[in-house]
């Protein structure tokens, strides 16, 4: 079985030509049992070798790590007496690189390249930060916030150029949303420089900013998305990691925001938290991807528990808000497609030009190859 992106490479590479491919695709379409409409697909692992190489790296990168902190103690350069020490995600960031060089590079294995660029970028992070805090002192940092924004801003924009250094070199899809998830990180950090001594009581405000940046997101993933609504390439998969970044950054600072992370909530807390999802249901469908749905069900599944307590159903209460949301959510994966096509065709022509379409199997065969 031949993967997308591999059909794209050999594209690039001159064996088959554009047309030859996406008369490929076609066909292979035609021939599925279940329509690819239904199915946000993207590429996580081509076989168990993945699984084995990510796992081998993963212990790889473990060991260097640890070895790095020894050198940081031995050295002296720890943050604290105890503390960690910038040598650490350093060499974890050092031996990702040369890694992906052969097993992304080369071999184009998905997981393992997932798990070394975030090993890359969250090494360059650490490292970075911790420097800087190793420099200054780490007792300055102490309740200071204006200082504490200007290490998470500067730390985040160095992973953010090591985020754009890594796809351009390898192109691994997930490397944009990386990047992104660094550029609003020095987003906040400005923020929270910028807040000083009142971040601490500017929470909701730090929240808002949260929300905006997600929306942000949200919006960059659409372009990616608008570019291949028949996602048959590699923007497809880049969309949809920017997709799984925004969601969290919308969604909780939403619930945050209503009360639902203080404890008990009222009845009219708990509808408006459905309503909500429902909301977040409905743009789900629209834009044929279901991060938003995911990233909110903790939220639903507590609001309708609490629902069904005040209510009077309290030892079946857990029990009554499992089945309705897990039976709510099969039926719309049974029924995605007519739930797209319900939600989406009445919708403006030029909004509707902008979603992904609703039935790619029948895509002209002169989609671009990336």
């Amino acid at each position: 079985m031949y993967s997308q992106q591999e059909i794209d490479d050999a594209v690039a590479s001159g064996v088959i030509t554009a047309e030859a491919a996406a008369a490929l695709r076609a066909h292979t379409e035609r021939q599925r049992s279940t329509a690819i409409p239904d199915e946000e697909q993207f590429r996580l692992i081509t076989g168990f070798n993945d699984i084995f190489v990510s796992i081998a790296a993963a212990i790889l990168l473990f060991a260097v790590g640890w070895i790095g902190q020894w050198i940081g103690q031995q050295s002296g350069l720890v943050v604290d007496v105890n503390g960690p020490s910038p040598l650490a995600p350093l060499a974890v960031a050092g031996t990702a690189w040369p890694l992906a060089m052969f097993f992304t590079a080369k071999r184009r294995m998905a997981l393992p390249s997932i798990l070394l660029l975030l090993a890359f970028v969250v090494g360059v992070f650490g490292s970075v930060g911790l420097a800087i805090a190793l420099a200054i002192g780490p007792d300055s940092l102490n309740n200071n916030a204006l200082l504490s924004g200007i290490v998470i801003a500067i730390s985040a924009a160095v992973s953010a150029v090591a985020a754009w250094l890594h796809w351009r070199s390898f192109h691994v899809p997930i490397t944009i949303a990386a990047g992104a998830g660094s550029v609003a990180a020095v987003a906040v950090g400005l923020l929270i420089a910028a807040l000083g001594q009142n971040a601490d009581q500017a929470k909701n405000v730090i929240l808002g900013f949260v929300l905006l940046l997600g929306i942000g997101v949200f919006l960059f993933a659409m372009w990616w998305d608008g570019s291949d609504r028949a996602r048959l390439t590699r923007r497809s998969d880049v969309a949809f990691w920017l997709h799984l970044l925004a969601a969290p950054m919308i969604v909780h600072p939403i619930f945050t925001l209503l009360g639902l992370t203080s404890g008990h909530i009222s009845v009219a807390e708990g509808l408006a938290v459905i309503a909500l999802y429902l909301v977040l249901g409905i743009t789900a469908v629209a834009v044929d991807r279901r991060a938003l749905l995911v990233s909110a069900l903790a939220y639903v599944l507590y609001a309708l528990n609490e629902l069904f307590r005040q209510f009077g159903a309290v030892e079946l209460n857990v029990a009554l808000t499992a089945l309705v949301i897990g039976s709510a959510l099969l039926l719309l994966s049974a029924f995605w497609h007519q739930a797209r096509s319900v939600i989406v065709r009445p919708l403006p022509e030029g909004l509707r030009e902008r979603l992904p379409l609703v039935d790619r199997s029948a895509v002209a065969l002169s989609q671009p190859a990336a």
